[in-house]
């Protein structure tokens, strides 16, 4: 029987605090510096609402047919260990997923691991001719991770 959800996840160690990495994925505003979609579209419209960060906070663009169109909304948040998301695509396919970030501090620096969690469409089984999802998006959260990193280790 063939799965119904399938899972990407990349853990990445920062030289930053807790509480450092924390308030940048919190806010959804300052994922314009490190996520690894904000330059698919150098028009991409953006609207925020709610509060600016932790649970409620929400993030919708639209843009061309690189960046889509859709949003994340924090739906629970525990400073500074765990930010949970849902984050729902209209266009160019549409689709729903849980996104969890956990953050575990260790001395100076921290432990980030990024998931994502979605159900398998037809599309999504067809990327195993590609790798499959693990393998497209994990290049995608790696490099997420990595400009995370390089924007709050300059802090």
């Amino acid at each position: 029987m063939a799965d119904t959800t399938y899972t990407v996840e990349r853990t990445r160690t920062i030289n930053a605090p807790a509480a450092t990495v924390y308030a940048q994925i919190a806010d959804l505003h300052a994922w314009r510096t490190w996520s690894p979609w904000e330059n698919l579209d150098e028009n991409l419209k953006r609207e925020y609402s709610g509060p600016r960060m932790g649970a409620g906070a929400r993030y919708a663009w639209s843009g061309n047919r690189k960046a889509g169109e859709g949003e994340m909304v924090i739906t629970d948040a525990v400073e500074p260990t765990s930010i949970t998301m849902s984050l729902a695509f209209t266009k160019p396919m549409k689709s729903t997923n849980e996104l969890q970030f956990t953050i575990g501090e260790h001395g100076a620096t921290s432990t980030v691991t990024w998931t994502m969690t979605g159900q398998q469409t037809l599309l999504t089984r067809a990327t195993a001719l590609f790798g499959g999802m693990n393998k497209i998006l994990g290049k995608q959260f790696t490099q997420g991770l990595d400009r995370l990193a390089a924007v709050v280790e300059t802090d």
